[in-house]
């Protein structure tokens, strides 16, 4: 009796049919490669390397956080987009109406396509800030602060392909 019990779980388990990573992330088992697509820059400001910058920050996440083979186009598993908008607004006034902080926003259009499941593919537009202090440039602060929002949407984006977020 033990050892049917004993097959019938193994055959269960077997028979699943994703795969989770080291990551956490569900990957479905069939999947092999992953392409993502150049990220252009469909806004009017920023550093001209914004689009380059997203696109490989977007490819060294799926890389280093999947064993997944990272290919040009046509993956089992698809990434294309553009950034939609790079903006810079004050956010703390004082009280001589002067700004106190600046706030840098970039948001940026992902379309996932997930060849195996149809039902985790989307399209969304996942944005990000950023604050700083106003008697600073926005040349001078804008690599560290695209780095770090860079960071938080790769994250988001990971999250809502592979973890269901």
């Amino acid at each position: 009796m033990y050892h049917w019990f004993c097959v019938i779980i193994l055959a269960a388990l077997i028979s699943c049919k994703p795969h989770v990573s080291l990551s956490g992330a569900t990957i479905p088992v069939e999947a092999k490669t992953i392409s993502v697509r150049f990220f252009t820059n469909n806004t009017t400001l920023g550093a001209p390397s914004l689009s380059q910058r997203f696109t490989e920050k977007l490819r060294d996440v799926v890389s280093q956080q999947t064993s997944l083979g990272l290919v040009k186009s046509n993956g089992d598993l698809q990434f294309d987009g553009y950034i939609s908008d790079y903006k810079v607004t004050p956010v703390a006034i004082q009280s001589n109406d002067q700004a106190a902080k600046n706030r840098l926003s970039i948001s940026i259009n992902v379309v996932y396509q997930n060849k195996f499941d149809a039902t985790k593919n989307f399209e969304r537009v996942f944005t990000r800030f950023a604050d700083f202090n106003a008697d600073q440039s926005i040349s001078a602060m804008e690599p560290s602060l695209v780095q770090e929002i860079y960071r938080q949407i790769t994250e988001d984006i990971f999250n809502a392909a592979f973890n269901n977020w």
